[in-house]
């Protein structure tokens, strides 16, 4: 349409308000690239000794992918590194840490002590803190006095040195009984000092209750004694 005089005309165009209501559903996209695998770890120090174990079951879910999965590794003439977590990035951290100890033993003439090894770990984890490493370790052994010594950490290197020490999916079932045992945590009875064959008999009933319990826990106990004659190796059905 067309008002106005003369020249000048003012031209209203009518049109049709059209409101189109369109629904759009937003899917979130997410990254998760990790992925627990189960499985648990424990480590107890001594005066002379240190013990180590794991089981062996390896799991995704509810599924079980092999019952024949070490979870320990020997890292020097006696230091063992213990990883439970995702079972892809505990190999990757492993080949570092072989890596590197090779290295300073071709540089230095001599194996890293566990003390070096425990700090070696720390500095590792916490170098990939942005992008971690989703494995929960337990670095054991003899220290270079020969006495037992155990250090535990979290995903990014946040560790201390403990007289006994768990991890994995079981740790909540283990802990206590090692609070207990070891540490005599909330005792008014005299603490007394675990033998070797109390350590390790403690260890064994330590998997045999969790593995009643913990459906990540499981099929074999593989137990690593460290002493100053070096590191024994024992495998016990659970």
């Amino acid at each position: 349409r067309h008002y106005g005089r003369g020249k000048h005309t003012l031209r209203v165009a009518s049109r049709a308000n059209t409101h189109t209501h369109t629904t759009h559903k937003h899917k979130r996209m997410s990254f998760q690239p990790y992925q627990d695998n189960g499985g648990t770890g424990l480590a107890i120090a001594g005066p002379n000794y240190c013990v180590v174990a794991a089981d062996t079951r390896l799991s995704t879910g509810y599924s079980i992918l092999t019952r024949k999965s070490s979870k320990l590794i020997t890292l020097g003439p006696k230091t063992v590194l213990a990883s439970a977590g995702m079972q892809s990035d505990a190999i990757m951290l492993r080949k570092v840490l072989r890596m590197k100890s090779v290295t300073y033993e071709h540089e230095h003439g001599k194996p890293m002590g566990t003390t070096a090894l425990g700090q070696l770990l720390a500095n590792t984890l916490y170098g990939r803190r942005f992008f971690p490493y989703y494995t929960f370790n337990i670095v054991a052994g003899l220290d270079d006095e020969g006495v037992g010594a155990v250090y535990t950490y979290d995903a990014i290197g946040s560790g201390e040195r403990v007289s006994h020490a768990s991890q994995g999916s079981a740790q909540a079932l283990i802990q206590p009984l090692l609070d207990n045992q070891v540490a005599h945590s909330n005792q008014t009875t005299e603490k007394r000092i675990l033998s070797l064959d109390d350590a390790i008999a403690l260890a064994k009933d330590a998997f045999t209750s969790a593995s009643e319990r913990d459906i990540y826990t499981g099929d074999t106990l593989q137990l690593l004694i460290i002493t100053e004659e070096g590191i024994r190796e024992e495998h016990i059905q659970l």
